[in-house]
């Protein structure tokens, strides 16, 4: 995988995390306490709703980052290289994973 490449995968995951991340704001949302309005069981359930909407973001999140790392990584031509011990990273790892930072004995 070129460097080229690699741009173009890691932009356009970081592009579909994002628009997954606006499409899920109001499931993120406060859940409103109105008993009047929403029974004690629907409302756990839409607080439970909320937990894992908030997790996944939070994971979305974190996947954003190792992406904008990976990409910095291009531009300091350190793309493919482990950031642990300086391996070269097997090629059908970062065709997998472009934005993966460490090499497969690294990564255990």
């Amino acid at each position: 995988m070129t460097d080229e490449e690699a741009i173009e995968v890691l932009k356009r995951m970081k592009s579909e995390l994002e628009s997954l991340s606006e499409i899920s704001q109001e499931a993120r949302a406060t859940v409103t306490l109105d008993q009047q309005s929403v029974g004690r069981l629907s409302r756990m359930d839409a607080l439970q709703g909320q937990a894992m909407a908030q997790a996944s973001e939070r994971q979305r999140r974190a996947d954003i980052q190792r992406i904008e790392a990976a990409l910095r990584r291009i531009e300091d031509g350190e793309f493919g290289y482990c950031v642990e011990c300086g391996e070269e990273i097997a090629p059908k790892r970062l065709e997998v994973d472009p934005a993966a930072a460490f090499c497969i004995n690294c990564a255990q």
